[in-house]
């Protein structure tokens, strides 16, 4: 079971990563929009402190992290943004979280930090792209080893066998 379970792994962190995302992304939305039930009024004034920052944090890191683009260093500053948000706004009000509202805060935080040291998982465009390279990287691998030089233009070097063939 555990053997099952171990295989499963990078695709229930990717489902994690991609819900996390859009109701970071939704969340931010909702704040700085107004839609998705936010405020009728739209969000907060542009560049208004920390509020404006914050839902743009929220929208942009949200939206990386739920397609999987740069995760680690967009979920880095989404947990720092959730930390600054529950210490400076929600902790005030109240020891603990159910007392001060900052539920959310916290579990976005420790949720992102996670995601900082596992990466996207499965169903990210972060492995789809590493994939990519690493096979730009070996394919480039084997056109050196082959004596090809794409920089210089020059006819590939023919193999040791090749030469004593044509001797």
């Amino acid at each position: 079971m555990t053997g099952r379970l171990d295989s499963a792994q990078p695709y229930a962190i990717g489902l994690f990563r991609i819900v996390v995302g859009l109701l970071y992304a939704c969340h931010g939305a909702s704040s700085l929009f107004g839609v998705l039930g936010g405020s009728a009024g739209g969000g907060p004034e542009a560049g208004a402190w920390p509020f404006w920052y914050a839902a743009v944090i929220e929208v942009v890191c949200g939206g990386l992290v739920l397609i999987g683009l740069a995760t680690r260093p967009a979920a880095l500053i989404a947990s720092g943004a959730m930390a600054y948000a529950y210490f400076k706004v929600h902790q005030p009000e109240g020891l603990w979280p159910l007392e001060n509202g900052g539920e959310s805060a916290a579990l976005f935080c420790w949720a992102f930090l996670l995601l900082v040291f596992t990466g996207s998982g499965a169903l990210g465009l972060d492995r789809l792209l590493s994939r990519g390279t690493r096979a730009q990287s070996a394919e480039a691998a084997q056109s050196a080893e082959d004596g090809q030089s794409a920089e210089d233009g020059q006819e590939p070097v023919k193999s040791a066998e090749a030469i004593r063939t044509a001797r």
